[in-house]
């Protein structure tokens, strides 16, 4: 079973509340996870937010729209990723995926699953050699090594960021890295600013209407990127 793991709070400190704007009429987080659901390695997908009451109204809507969700520790997500294991599993691996990411895509998930499963891999992401735009971060992590950084970690950086205890290792962990042919690391498709989603806005009202199921190449055929005159 491969579990995926969206992780997701209210209180982000450059946007706060962004997960929850409203995205051509739904929250942002809906959106995501729609494209997400197009995932056909994923055999289910769970929201790691916070028990911090800033996230009761993220935690209510997702629970109103049946999302699967886990609430744990606000800062140490690692822990609150191996509570999400032990809820929801049992599971092999663990694909780690954060919610400000509204143009994921899905097919990019899918080969970097297939990626891992085919080398054996305890870890394996499209980042650490980066080539995907910023946006289209996936990572998927052996369960067994995932539940070893839960228990072993000590470096509040290694428990906010859930992998690095893993990635760090290559001497106790096998590492493996999804690139592409074109180097498109200079992109960026993350929220984290208003200009952030202002641009992930023009994208959707462009092209969400006529195909919900838009692509990355469909988002890299568009004028409307940072610093295009008609922005």
């Amino acid at each position: 079973m491969i579990l995926g793991m969206l992780q997701a709070r209210m209180s982000s400190t450059r946007l706060p509340g962004k997960v929850m704007r409203d995205l051509l009429g739904r929250p942002m987080i809906d959106r995501q996870i729609e494209r997400l659901r197009r995932a056909e390695s994923l055999d289910r997908l769970v929201v790691a937010t916070s028990d911090d009451a800033s996230d009761d109204p993220l935690a209510e809507h997702l629970e109103r729209e049946g999302v699967d969700v886990f609430r744990g520790p606000l800062t140490d997500v690692l822990a609150r990723f191996s509570g999400a294991l032990e809820r929801f599993g049992p599971a092999e691996h663990v694909v780690r995926l954060t919610a400000d990411c509204p143009l994921a895509d899905w097919r990019v998930l899918d080969q970097v699953v297939r990626l891992h499963l085919a080398e054996g891999n305890d870890y394996t992401s499209n980042d650490l050699v980066r080539t995907f735009p910023h946006g289209l971060d996936v990572e998927i992590v052996r369960a067994e090594a995932l539940q070893t950084a839960a228990s072993e970690a000590v470096d509040p950086a290694e428990r906010e960021h859930v992998t690095p205890f893993v990635y760090n290792r290559p001497d106790r962990f096998k590492l493996g890295c999804l690139t592409q042919a074109v180097d498109r690391s200079a992109e960026r498709w993350t929220v984290d600013t208003p200009n952030d989603f202002a641009f992930v806005q023009r994208v959707y009202e462009r092209l969400y209407p006529a195909n919900p199921a838009f692509t990355s190449e469909d988002v890299l055929a568009l004028d409307c990127r940072h610093g295009a005159e008609d922005a």
